[in-house]
């Protein structure tokens, strides 16, 4: 699984973001558990991923309402299936408002970039 740690941060709040290739959701699952196995990212706030599969895509905002969906739009955007992606957010004290979602968009084209995804 590729991680990219210290994406940013605002207002005390840290994101990271992770991925792999990954064909169900089962599997998907099982890479969020892999991850937080890590016990910087078993003490996160959220862990809010999604991966689109042939069959339809799955997410879980684990949290933060909304996440899991700007995940999908993005990699919808960008073609990429059987690819989780996961937004990692340490919650800093002060809400963050709609910034959050600018925030997980940020962490997905940092990872998208990583990959070469266009």
């Amino acid at each position: 699984m590729l991680v990219l740690e210290n994406v940013l941060s605002d207002r005390g709040s840290k994101y990271a973001v992770a991925g792999a290739p990954c064909a169900s959701e089962d599997e998907a699952k099982a890479l969020v558990k892999d991850l937080k196995r890590h016990k910087k990212f078993a003490k996160a706030t959220h862990n809010s991923w999604a991966v689109l599969l042939p069959d339809a895509p799955v997410k879980n905002d684990d949290g933060e309402a909304g996440a899991g969906n700007v995940i999908l739009r993005m990699l919808e955007r960008d073609g990429v299936s059987e690819h989780l992606v996961v937004v990692t957010r340490w919650f800093g004290g002060k809400h963050l408002g709609g910034d959050r979602f600018r925030h997980v968009q940020t962490c997905v084209r940092a990872y998208l970039d990583e990959i070469g995804a266009d």
